[in-house]
């Protein structure tokens, strides 16, 4: 079995690195917006392919006054979410894989059960029986079981269940500070080299040590 490890030494001997954005309606649009303006600055000059859903431009507008245009010019290419004839809903489309940021309930529901209803559905299935990375950050709390058990299914399925959950050790200065540590860590997950989410080296022996008094 072509592991995802393999998938990506493969890939990354091409000469144009793409990974697939998908958006889909859930709040917190603004970590799929920091995925592409990321990607933009990136050293590893990487071909951002962009999926954003309807129900999720409706969202970007209201949660961040965010333009359809305005959200497309991010991107290198943009599919729309109809479009099932992409490039990228086929297996012979070499990407590094398929980061859905923010991932709704609704779009977790649908790939777990291969119903490919939509592009974005397609790709993440695509995703999975290619064995490339994909990449989930549930937008949603508190969980139900039957969420639960649908994460267990796809983590299964060999996709990666990441929660935008924030990070603290980083002494962050501003919300935004925190945003992009949390997809700088999920790009980190494709082999992508961002300069933004600093290497855990342990703590300080002199914290390490008044910890070690205190108990």
């Amino acid at each position: 079995m072509l592991t995802w490890s393999w998938s990506v030494k493969i890939i990354m001997e091409q000469q144009q690195l793409r990974l697939v954005v998908g958006i889909s309606g859930a709040s917190g649009g603004i970590y799929g917006i920091r995925a592409l303006t990321i990607l933009k600055k990136c050293s590893m000059n990487i071909e951002s392919h962009l999926i954003v859903t309807r129900n999720a431009l409706i969202t970007l507008q209201q949660e961040l006054k965010m333009s359809k245009q305005s959200v497309y010019e991010l991107a290198d290419v943009v599919h729309f979410p109809q479009d099932i004839g992409a490039s990228v809903a086929s297996g012979s489309y070499p990407t590094l894989g398929m980061l859905i940021a923010p991932c709704s309930i609704r779009t977790m529901s649908e790939i777990s059960s291969g119903m490919t209803s939509s592009l974005i559905s397609r790709v993440a299935d695509v995703m999975l029986k290619e064995r490339r990375r994909l990449v989930l950050m549930i937008r949603e709390t508190p969980l139900h079981l039957g969420h639960l058990r649908t994460m267990v299914k796809l983590t299964e399925f060999g996709a990666v269940i990441m929660p935008p959950v924030p990070a603290y050790y980083t002494h962050p200065k501003t919300i935004d500070d925190v945003i992009c540590y949390t997809v700088a860590r999920a790009l980190s997950l494709f082999g992508i080299d961002t300069d933004i989410s600093p290497t855990w080296l342990g703590i300080r022996d002199r914290t390490h040590d008044n910890i070690m008094k205190l108990n």
